[in-house]
């Protein structure tokens, strides 16, 4: 395992990989030792290599900074996670970028229709927020709900406001 942490225009984002892809990944943070702190567990076992990350980091980097780019190519491993979470976060993976989708398409794109509740928690407990963007999903009332990093949901609201400024949005 290998890892980064580099800042952004929105704050310090700290990234731990291996081969297969990213591993976790911190959200914006607005002090460096926040954004340490959330892969903290994984990095005891890594080694700090920025120039295995170079790719990641230059992309969320232009992300960060406004710039139209699509985090789904970087590679994510999700071979430790269950099937439901794994097909929820795949799912949560394909809304585009200025798009929302409801915690209930998103348990129906996993294959349980009736688990809205097992989808909300998929988010919750999304190790890579802004590779799986779990901004994105929101709750069937419309609203934003939960979210992870030292800013919460000021931060998922500035996400997707960014991103409807450069893409038209929908919301389904």
């Amino acid at each position: 395992m290998f890892y980064d942490i580099f800042e952004t225009e929105m704050g310090w984002v700290a990234a731990v990989a291996n081969e297969r892809g990213v591993l976790r990944m911190s959200l914006p943070e607005r002090v460096f030792e926040r954004a340490h702190d959330h892969v903290r567990p994984e990095i005891e076992h890594a080694e700090l290599d920025p120039e295995r990350l170079t790719s990641v980091r230059e992309q969320v980097q232009a992300y960060c900074a406004g710039a139209d780019v699509d985090l789904t190519n970087v590679p994510v491993d999700m071979t430790s996670m269950s099937p439901f979470f794994k097909r929820a976060r795949e799912a949560c993976r394909s809304i585009p970028s200025g798009e929302t989708r409801t915690y209930a398409w998103l348990a129906d794109q996993a294959g349980n229709a009736r688990a809205a509740r097992g989808a909300g928690q998929a988010m919750a407990k999304n190790p890579v927020a802004l590779l799986v963007p779990c901004h994105r999903v929101i709750g069937s009332d419309g609203g934003l709900h939960g979210f992870g990093g030292g800013v919460g949901l000021p931060l998922k609201e500035q996400l997707l406001n960014m991103e409807s400024r450069r893409s038209p949005a929908a919301v389904s």
